[in-house]
């Protein structure tokens, strides 16, 4: 049983309740049902990319992994989320915003992360490693309830534990698209948090030149950062534990667009001399 304290808390975060964090882009200026027009509707690419990302991997997940699906849709719920947190600035959107980016870093990890990187104790197992991210996931949701300030806390925590492990990793590799694919998710997300962070501190500079668009072009870096980050984590996850197997990049719409979404095709090593 909660603590009357904490039930207390809980139950004025189910009420209605303003959202403590308001992002530079003017309110209801475009439409009286939408908060923050521009950062509301730059969510629509977590809704293209997701399902476009499940076609594209869809002979990745029958040879290797069906995690790939339940990321892409936890991606999707984050668009869909994000929407609603920045249609309505409500306490509770933001919770749902941050609690579901959450569990899609938390389902990347339990999927793809090497077994090299697991804690020792864990011995290896990637069922056990999976547990111990869902413990550890639940926990960090309950937080948020008690105190919303913790989740942020975890996710840039994470953030710089993915950092230091595609560091390692590009390091360790020399497979030309490993490393390109890497390069350009760090610049990606570089860029993204740039504009996300600008936008938190430089407002005020941002308003005297009528620019409000920082915290929607966010959204649309990370958007496109996805398929450029979950195929970094399948071509290391496969140096692991698809050895005899190779997987060749390829771009949508054409390879040989300069701009294009990734995706891997899963080839058999030809053994035979």
């Amino acid at each position: 049983m909660y603590a009357p304290s904490t039930r207390a808390k809980m139950s004025s975060i189910f009420a209605y309740q303003s959202s403590e964090v308001d992002w530079c882009e003017s309110n209801f200026q475009h439409s009286e049902l939408v908060a923050e027009f521009y950062n509301t509707f730059s969510n629509v690419f977590f809704l293209i990319f997701g399902p476009l990302m499940m076609f594209l991997m869809h002979p990745y997940a029958q040879k290797r992994s069906w995690g790939i699906y339940g990321v892409s849709v936890l991606f999707m719920v984050i668009g869909l989320f994000s929407m609603y947190f920045h249609m309505t600035l409500s306490f509770v959107g933001q919770l749902l915003d941050e609690i579901s980016i959450l569990w899609l870093l938390a389902s990347g990890y339990s999927v793809w992360l090497p077994r090299c990187y697991f804690p020792k104790f864990i011995k290896g197992s990637r069922f056990y490693f999976s547990c111990l991210v869902i413990m550890t996931t639940i926990i960090s949701t309950f937080l948020t309830f008690v105190k919303p300030t913790v989740n942020a806390y975890a996710l840039n925590s994470i953030a710089i534990h993915i950092l230091y492990i595609v560091r390692k990793e590009y390091k360790k590799t020399s497979n030309r698209d490993l490393r390109h694919l890497i390069a350009v998710s760090v610049i990606l997300w570089a860029a993204a948090l740039t504009s996300w962070v600008s936008d938190r501190v430089l407002c005020s500079f941002w308003q005297r030149i009528q620019f409000f668009y920082l915290h929607s072009i966010w959204h649309v870096l990370i958007s496109i950062t996805f398929p450029y980050g979950i195929v970094t984590m399948a071509l290391v996850d496969a140096k692991y534990e698809m050895p005899d197997k190779t997987l060749k990049v390829h771009y949508w719409p054409r390879d040989s667009w300069l701009i294009g979404l990734p995706y891997v095709e899963i080839q058999e090593n030809d053994k035979n001399c």
